[in-house]
């Protein structure tokens, strides 16, 4: 074989030992702090724990945050690659792959400290006056019961302000979230308060991938593998003190 051939040969034998590179892909999310917003570490929890569990994978990514409709039309067309933070839903298995649960959130009642309320259902609260966050969805049966006596208030912020100052009798939030905002108040407000025991309602967290990436399925099945030795070796845990969950 003549020597310039060989050498051609040679490359192209090189080219085809060489390992696939993995594609950099387009993560997307809203802005909902403590979970993902551009302006905390790593891009805030949910971010941090999905693109560690993507690195692991092979991964590269590079973030963006738009407000939520777009987001989830994005991943629809194709234009970003995984939603960092989706709850299940029918409609979007339409959108994109789901992968397995990555975190959970618990909608839970926060009460005064000195307040002996219990709740074990929603009619027990009746008489309560209960400080929500307008346009919140919460649960379907909390949103449609129309005995509970909703106050609203135009954040968590005042919600939970109006709860110390006994203007109300509960709020509700998503504990990490609820956690999140509670470190940044006086510590009137946050030692003032304290959770129910019992959530109103839990939702399993999960990426959504673009069913219009040709690997959504690898994408899924190497995220899901991450986050279980991520869990086993003790980063996932670390990930969470880190964002002071």
């Amino acid at each position: 074989m003549p020597r310039f051939s060989r050498a051609v040969a040679l490359i192209g034998v090189l080219l085809l030992a060489q390992p696939a590179v993995a594609q950099r892909l387009r993560l997307v999310a809203d802005v909902w702090p403590p979970f993902t917003d551009s302006t905390l570490i790593n891009g805030g929890l949910a971010t941090d724990i999905v693109s560690t569990a993507l690195a692991r994978a092979g991964y590269a990514s590079d973030f963006e945050q738009v407000p939520w409709a777009r987001a989830l039309m994005g991943v629809g067309d194709g234009r970003y690659d995984v939603l960092i933070n989706a709850w299940y839903d029918d409609a979007r298995t339409k959108l994109g792959q789901f992968s397995g649960e990555y975190l959970m959130n618990r909608v839970r009642f926060i009460k005064r400290r000195d307040d002996p309320i219990d709740y074990q259902n929603l009619e027990q609260l009746h008489d309560d006056p209960i400080a929500v966050v307008r346009g919140y969805a919460y649960s379907a049966a909390f949103d449609q019961d129309a005995q509970l006596q909703k106050v609203p208030v135009h954040n968590f912020a005042m919600a939970v302000r109006m709860l110390a100052a006994k203007r109300v009798k509960l709020t509700l939030e998503d504990e990490f979230v609820a956690r999140y905002y509670l470190a940044r108040e006086s510590p009137r407000v946050r030692n003032a308060v304290e959770f129910l025991p019992k959530p109103l309602s839990e939702n399993s967290l999960h990426i959504l991938v673009s069913l219009k990436n040709p690997e959504h399925e690898q994408i899924v099945a190497s995220f899901d593998r991450e986050i279980a030795r991520m869990k086993a070796d003790g980063s996932y845990a670390r990930l969470m003190k880190e964002h002071g969950m």
